[in-house]
């Protein structure tokens, strides 16, 4: 699969900032799985999942790397004129990124965190009204304008650890930095954007 060819790509900037973090990490990290919900647009709810691995530094501070699947990715007004349009169209991506995660109270039984990172997604349009062909059609022109583009998220949310597991509770806003092409057709001019609400259980290590 196309996805399975391309993912080493979309992490490797993720892997390239985390990697010379961890030989200066003093205390573990955790891994974690999450799974949630995109919203953008009338009846644009998409579900979203991926893996995050941090690796904390101090208490306070963790560099933290990403990959998963933006449900969709249309802003609130292209996303309700494509619905109220029934065109059927959805635009999720996948995407790889790195950054720094700033911890709150981290030895707190509630803790709340921000974080900030960048990278790479790779973005997937497709309609259940085009047809194969119709679709064919809409890879094609992707791949003519470049459907890999810079991206970055912003968000926090609270941890709640509980021995060796963590429950992570939280939002996110990520944005994809589109060829003016894909941003006027598929934005209708403004950026590709989701607000992400996520779930999701980590292990300490």
């Amino acid at each position: 699969m196309w996805f399975i060819r391309s993912f080493p790509a979309l992490s490797l900037s993720a892997v390239m900032l985390v990697s010379p973090a961890v030989a200066s990490a003093d205390s573990g990290g955790t891994v974690t799985g999450f799974g949630g919900m995109t919203v953008s647009g009338l009846e644009s709810q998409r579900p979203s999942l991926g893996g995050t691995v941090t690796f904390t530094l101090v208490p306070e501070l963790q560099i933290v790397g990403e990959a998963g699947r933006i449900g969709n990715v249309l802003p609130s007004r292209a996303g309700t004129v494509f619905s109220v349009g029934q065109t059927g169209l959805r635009a999720s991506a996948f995407y790889g990124e790195g950054g720094v995660r700033v911890i709150a109270a981290p030895r707190s039984s509630v803790t709340p965190y921000g974080e900030a990172t960048a990278g790479f997604a790779r973005l997937d349009v497709t309609s259940d009204r085009l047809g194969g062909l119709g679709n064919l059609a809409t890879s094609l022109a992707l791949g003519f304008v470049g459907r890999t583009m810079p991206a970055a998220s912003v968000g926090g949310g609270v941890l709640l650890p509980g021995g060796p597991i963590v429950l992570d509770l939280g939002y996110r806003y990520k944005q994809l930095f589109a060829d003016e092409v894909i941003q006027d057709v598929l934005g209708l001019g403004e950026r590709l954007r989701a607000h992400e609400l996520r779930a999701g259980v980590g292990v300490r290590f």
